[in-house]
């Protein structure tokens, strides 16, 4: 039987978001942007579910703009946020070491074509950033800081209401990856310019995200051609997905206390039983993190190996980000954070959501241990 610890890498797909979307894979099928009465019935589901989203996110309808994924609205919020800084002097640039790869590649490419100057604040051992520290990074040229809501590593969770207000105060725009913090902030009350979405992060569809960007601003296009998303993003509109998507942030938004209350409970008594493995280190376990993430690395431990030994155990886990799965360097979130490499090299991630059981939370400690062993061993995957 499989036990599924990878929740911060993609989540299975709530009933009520597959209810929302049947009707627009077999009944619906006009384009929204066809004038006929199947185009305008798709184009009218299409504003009913962005209503929907802009009420739990805090902002106008108007502000939300469908993407196909957490990485375009990251991408595109980054380049937005540049242009605007650029066309009024303020071509410095502040973000987190720690930000997702779809944050930190356009940053470091515009930097590259001397678009912006970028600057990373390194987070503390607990994978944080503090106000004071990105206050005394702001600069009279700062036209955009970028600081991710919680991160999708180890899970911690950032001041993004202050930082917010803080770059407001200093004439900066702000900007958030909200991607892990569905149902774990008040997303309606952090007032970020730029925000990003991705759906299957809150057991929504995969291949659709959404960009929320306040305060007037418009969305600068990755993909031209047709004026969909009001001429910031050609494309027809993804209908099923977005119907999707709007149904499972709901479910996410209600409830989302008393979920996170026990999400929170099979995150400490998992900590607590890989706490006793020898040669384990719990990763930012000081600080406020999401309930379901639980990271911890592994003295003279190889993550590939454990990671399959775990998977031949039935207990689905990952090292990190899905999106460097597979690279040999330990990840830019431990660096950042000033982990040794050599403890680097044996970092886990579980990340549990309220489907999972305590019974569970047990089992994954008992497999993590077991697969710790016989990696010590030597026994491998191969025995």
């Amino acid at each position: 039987m499989m036990i599924y610890a990878d929740n911060a890498a993609s989540t299975a797909l709530h009933p009520r978001a597959l209810e929302a979307m049947l009707p627009w894979l077999t009944q619906h099928w006009g384009n929204p942007g066809s004038i006929h009465t199947a185009g305008d019935t798709a184009a009218r589901a299409v504003a009913r579910a962005r209503d929907q989203i802009a009420f739990r996110l805090g902002c106008s309808p108007r502000e939300v703009y469908f993407t196909s994924s957490g990485s375009e609205a990251d991408n595109q919020a980054v380049l937005t946020g540049a242009a605007w800084g650029a066309a009024r002097g303020r071509r410095h640039v502040l973000a987190a070491a720690f930000e997702h790869p779809a944050v930190l590649r356009p940053l470091e490419h515009l930097a590259c074509l001397g678009e912006i100057e970028l600057t990373l604040l390194p987070p503390d051992g607990q994978g944080r950033i503090s106000i004071d520290q990105a206050a005394a990074a702001l600069r009279e040229d700062t036209g955009l800081v970028s600081v991710m809501a919680a991160n999708n590593e180890v899970g911690t969770l950032q001041p993004v209401e202050e930082l917010a207000e803080l770059c407001r105060a200093r004439g900066a725009l702000f900007h958030t990856d909200a991607v892990q913090a569905v149902g774990e902030l008040p997303l309606e009350r952090v007032k970020a310019d730029l925000l990003s979405l991705s759906a299957h992060k809150f057991h929504g569809p995969k291949g659709v995200g959404a960009l929320v960007c306040r305060n007037g601003l418009t969305p600068v296009p990755l993909i031209r051609g047709g004026g969909q998303e009001r001429g910031c993003r050609a494309g027809t509109e993804h209908v099923s997905g977005i119907m999707g998507m709007a149904a499972a942030l709901e479910e996410a938004c209600t409830g989302a206390e008393a979920r996170r209350a026990y999400v929170s409970s099979l995150r400490d008594r998992l900590a607590a039983g890989l706490a006793r493995i020898p040669g384990a280190h719990l990763t930012a376990a000081g600080a406020a993190r999401v309930s379901g993430i639980v990271h911890v690395c592994f003295e003279a431990a190889d993550r590939e190996t454990l990671l399959l030994l775990l998977d031949r155990m039935g207990v689905c886990a990952s090292a990190g980000a899905a999106c460097s799965a597979g690279a040999l360097e330990p990840s830019h979130v431990l660096r950042s954070m000033g982990i040794p490499e050599a403890l680097a090299r044996g970092a886990l991630r579980f990340s549990l959501c309220a489907d999972n059981t305590p019974e569970e939370a047990d089992a994954i400690a008992d497999a993590a241990a077991a697969a710790v062993a016989q990696a010590g061993a030597g026994e491998g995957v191969l025995s």
